[in-house]
C-alpha cells in the first residue's frame, strides 16, 4: 500500500496555512508524531521554509520507534541491522494549532512513511487508522472520549526522588479552587489547553493528593487519539514551565492510587444513528453493543498488553483498587472492567476502565476498536453483566498480572494481531521484552531495603 499523505498535505493546503500562520504572527511550525510509548517526536521548523522542507518529506531515523525512556535502543526489524534506516514525517495539515503557551509557535501532527512512500507500520497513527478502516466496513464510524488522569509534583530535596506530590492534603476528591491546587497550576493549565483547540471540557482534582483529572470531549477515534496525544504532551510541557513534574505513570506511589486512562467508546452509522443504542433490546442496549462488549472481554489478555504497558502498569491492579483486575462487563458499575453508563438513545455508549494513563491513545483505541470489531464480526455474546461489587476471581476470570503476561497474550492471539498489523505488533513486543529484560537486570531500592541488613 502506497500513500504520498492526506489531500490537507498537498501543496495548495500548505501554502494557504503558511500564509495564515504569517498573518498570525506565527514563524515556527513544531512537526510532531507518537512513537511507541506516546512521547511527541519532532522537529521544530520555520514557517517561511516550511513548504520546501517538507516537500519530500521531513527524515528521521527509523529506530526512534526502538529508542527506550534510558535511550538505548531495541533492534526491531528494520533497525540497528539494517543500518538505521529513515523513516519520513509528512504533515497533516489539517492538524494545524497554534501552541497557546509558545508565542509564535504551532503544532501538526505528521503521518510517517517509508521512504518509498508505504506507511510506516509501526507509527501508532497508522495502525489506528487500519483499524478504524475495518471497523467502519461492518460497524459505521467509531466515537471515543477519552478521560485521562495524571498527577503533578513539585521539586523536594527532602526526598530520594527528588520530587513531592503537588499540594499534598488528603480528602480533596472532586475540589476545584485553591483548597487542592494551591497555586492555581491546574486552572492555568486548563485555560491555556481550552486555546489550543483540542476540547477539553473540565478539570477537577482526582481521588489522590496531587492527582488531576482533564477531561476531553468525545469525537471520532482519529481527531480523539489526535487530541489526547497533544493533550498528554501539553501537560507535561505546561507543567515544566512552571518547574514542576506532570507525570502519566501508572503508579508512581506506593501510598496512593494509580492514574487511569477511561475510553468511553460508541459507533454510528453515515446518517448519525447511535448503533449502540435500541430501546427494545437487552439493558437498551443493541446486539452490536452486545457484540462488541463480548470482543473486547474475549480478547481482554491481549488488548491489556496496549492498555497497561508498562512494568509499573500491573501495580495500579488489585481487590479494592477501582482499577479491574477480572474480565467482566456490568451496568453502571466502576468496579467492572467494561461500565455501560445509564444514559441512551444518543449517549449510549461503553466505558473501558483497563486502560492506564500511561497508555498511548492511539494504541489504546486502536486495540479497543480491534477486540470491537473481532466481536461485532463473530457475534460474541458477552454473558451476563456483573451485579454488585466485582473482585471475586471465582466469579470472573483474572486479567495478566504482569506486563510479561499481557505480552504472551498478546502473541498468542492471532486475530488481534492480523487486526492491529503484523509487523507492528512484532516490533511492539521486541520493545516491551527489552523493557522487561532491563528492568530484571536492575536492583530496585526494594530489594537493598529488604535483604541487605539481615542477609
Amino acid at each position: 500500500m502506497t500513500n504520498s499523505g492526506s489531500k490537507s498535505s498537498e501543496p495548495g493546503a500548505v501554502a494557504e496555512a503558511m500564509a495564515k500562520c504569517r498573518a498570525e504572527g506565527i514563524d515556527v511550525i513544531r512537526l510532531g508524531y507518537s512513537d511507541i510509548i506516546g512521547t511527541d517526536r519532532s522537529k521544530d521548523l520555520l514557517v517561511n521554509r516550511f513548504e520546501r522542507t517538507t516537500g519530500h518529506g521531513v527524515a528521521f531515523c527509523r529506530s526512534v520507534y526502538g529508542t527506550t525512556p534510558m535511550g538505548d535502543v531495541v533492534d526491531i526489524e528494520g533497525g540497528l541491522a539494517a543500518g538505521l534506516p529513515d523513516i519520513v514525517a509528512r504533515p497533516d495539515i489539517e492538524t494545524l494549532t497554534r501552541v497557546p503557551w509558545e508565542p509564535g509557535v504551532a503544532h501538526v501532527i505528521a503521518d510517517v512513511f517509508n521512504p518509498d512512500g508505504s506507511p510506516s507500520a509501526e507509527s501508532p497513527r497508522y495502525v489506528l487508522k487500519n483499524v478504524i478502516e475495518k471497523f467502519s466496513s461492518i460497524a459505521g464510524t467509531p466515537i471515543c472520549g477519552p478521560e485521562l488522569e495524571f498527577y503533578v509534583l513539585q521539586e523536594d530535596e527532602n526526598s530520594d526522588s527528588g520530587w513531592s506530590r503537588y499540594g499534598e492534603m488528603s480528602g480533596n476528591v472532586y475540589v476545584s479552587g485553591l483548597r487542592g491546587d494551591p497555586e492555581n497550576v491546574l486552572l492555568q493549565t486548563l485555560r491555556q489547553l481550552g486555546e489550543y483547540d483540542i476540547e477539553v471540557v473540565a478539570a477537577n482534582h482526582e481521588f489522590s493528593s496531587g492527582q488531576f483529572e482533564i477531561n476531553l470531549w468525545h469525537s471520532d477515534a482519529m481527531d480523539a487519539s489526535d487530541r489526547a496525544f497533544r493533550f498528554k504532551a501539553a501537560v507535561k510541557e505546561m507543567a515544566r514551565a512552571r518547574g514542576k513534574l506532570a507525570t502519566f505513570m501508572a503508579k508512581p506511589f506506593n501510598d496512593e492510587g494509580g492514574s487511569g486512562f477511561h475510553l468511553h467508546f460508541s459507533t454510528q452509522d453515515a446518517d448519525g444513528n447511535h448503533l449502540f443504542d435500541d430501546p427494545n433490546g437487552e439493558h437498551g442496549l443493541s446486539k452490536v453493543a452486545h457484540h462488541a462488549i463480548g470482543g473486547i472481554l474475549k480478547h481482554a489478555p491481549a488488548l491489556t498488553a496496549l492498555a497497561n504497558p508498562t512494568i509499573n502498569s500491573y501495580k495500579r491492579f488489585g481487590p479494592d483498587t477501582l482499577a479491574p483486575w477480572l474480565i467482566d462487563w456490568g451496568l453502571d458499575n466502576r468496579s467492572a472492567m467494561v461500565r455501560i453508563p445509564p444514559e441512551r438513545g444518543s449517549a449510549s455508549r461503553l466505558e473501558l476502565r483497563l486502560g492506564d494513563a500511561s497508555a498511548n491513545p492511539y494504541l489504546l483505541t486502536a486495540a479497543t476498536l480491534a477486540a470491537a470489531y473481532l466481536g461485532i464480526r463473530d457475534e460474541v455474546d458477552p454473558g451476563e453483566p456483573l451485579v454488585g461489587y466485582g473482585y471475586d476471581p471465582e466469579r470472573s476470570p483474572m486479567l495478566p498480572s504482569s506486563l510479561c503476561a499481557a505480552l504472551d497474550a498478546l502473541e498468542a492471539d492471532t486475530e488481534m494481531r492480523e487486526v492491529l498489523g503484523e509487523q507492528f505488533v512484532a516490533t511492539f513486543l521486541a520493545y516491551k521484552r527489552n523493557e522487561i529484560e532491563r528492568f530484571n537486570s536492575f536492583i530496585t531500592d526494594w530489594e537493598f531495603r529488604e535483604y541487605t541488613y539481615h542477609l
